[in-house]
């Protein structure tokens, strides 16, 4: 099969139009097709994300108000890196604690994902907790978190019926399901 010859897109200025708290908003001046275009560009320093496992194989789940979608959230543990430089697993070892009030010696590495990839560079790294150990929970002053254990086919069942929409929470879940459901 023949490929057409496509012209490569070549970016030709990025202007910063605004940086708030967590990201900063460009816009991206591009050569597509022939054609000059103006595009969206959103940049995130990262995050790390936790599937929290207790000894009865539940998973821990927070419950948080997300205000981009006007309501509470079911999702995995997680946060964005303090530093651009920060291992990932070192924030998903903070998260862990102040999210969920349990921490773990070892966390292991599940998958690692681009949330947004049309517009949004944010990259997360989804991390497996076992073993936990009760600690207490260090929210920010405007952090209201509820922690929930939840089976795993009850989450299976909120993604099938499209009631968690999460991306990094349906992606680790279905990950987590596949690779140690049986394990």
């Amino acid at each position: 099969m023949e490929k057409n010859h496509v012209e490569p897109v070549v970016r030709l200025d990025r202007k910063l139009k605004y940086t708030g708290t967590i990201l900063k908003i460009y816009e991206d001046t591009v050569i597509a097709n022939g054609h000059e275009a103006h595009w969206d560009f959103i940049h995130h320093d990262g995050a790390a994300a936790v599937v929290a496992v207790t000894d009865e194989g539940k998973l821990l789940m927070v419950r948080q108000f997300r205000n981009a979608l006007n309501r509470e959230t079911l999702e995995i543990p997680a946060g964005k890196l303090d530093d651009p430089n920060e291992p990932k697993i070192e924030c998903a070892y903070r998260e862990l604690e102040e999210e969920t009030g349990y921490r773990c010696e070892n966390l292991e590495y599940l998958m690692s994902m681009n949330t947004t990839v049309a517009f949004c560079d944010e990259a997360i790294d989804i991390f497996l907790a076992r073993n936990l150990i009760p600690s207490h929970q260090h929210l920010d002053e405007d952090e209201i978190i509820y922690v929930e254990e939840w089976a795993l086919e009850d989450l299976e069942e909120l993604i099938y019926s499209g009631k968690m929409t999460d991306a990094k929470t349906v992606a680790a879940i279905l990950a987590y399901a596949r690779k140690y459901r049986n394990a």
